[in-house]
């Protein structure tokens, strides 16, 4: 089974796909994560990345190239905001939170690490963070719209689960995931069965 988990930012997307993959015994992939690395190694935010990405595909082409050569393998849970674009056979789940509960998790994560991330270093206040995370939204939509002709990844109907992770915790979340997860099995089962 190959399941994409994309998000708003801050949704938690990653640390509950990286769970849902331990959980299930699975291998985790993050696209956000390789994505900070080509920030990092360019001297770039991530919000300058997505905006020089406005200007060149060579950062989409590069991440969506990793995304079809990991959805070759199965027992995947990969974090995407466009998994469910390049592996249409997964189980595309959709993690939704408001810009503010974004930026304020997003804003104490920053926080808590006590270390400088160049690759977030316009997020100094919380309101900063809410401004660069609607410029980033932005940024993508206006991208994967041109690029893919995708008119807004974030649609509901692009996903098999959405869940308002507003106010549940990651580990609510995992279990919800985990829940769909198994109804969905055991209805497949069933319908195997169906002469």
């Amino acid at each position: 089974m190959i399941i994409t988990i994309s998000g708003s930012m801050g949704s938690g997307k990653t640390s509950v796909a990286r769970e849902v993959a331990a959980k299930l015994g699975y291998r985790f992939y993050s696209v956000g994560d390789l994505m900070g690395e080509i920030a990092k190694k360019r001297g770039m935010s991530l919000l300058e990345l997505s905006q020089f990405a406005e200007k060149t595909r060579e950062i989409d082409d590069e991440l969506d190239r990793m995304q079809v050569e990991l959805g070759k393998k199965d027992n995947i849970v990969m974090d995407s905001r466009l998994g469910f674009h390049f592996l249409p056979g997964s189980v595309k789940i959709f993690l939704k939170c408001t810009s503010r509960t974004g930026a304020k998790r997003i804003f104490k994560q920053l926080n808590a690490s006590n270390k400088e991330r160049s690759d977030e270093k316009e997020n100094t206040t919380l309101e900063l963070t809410e401004e660069n995370i609607r410029k980033r939204l932005a940024s993508e939509k206006k991208r994967y719209s041109e690029y893919y002709g995708l008119a807004d990844y974030t649609d509901p109907a692009n996903y098999d689960l959405v869940i308002e992770t507003d106010s549940i915790s990651i580990q609510e979340t995992v279990n919800i995931i985990l829940d769909f997860l198994k109804k969905l099995s055991l209805e497949s089962k069933k319908a195997s069965f169906i002469y």
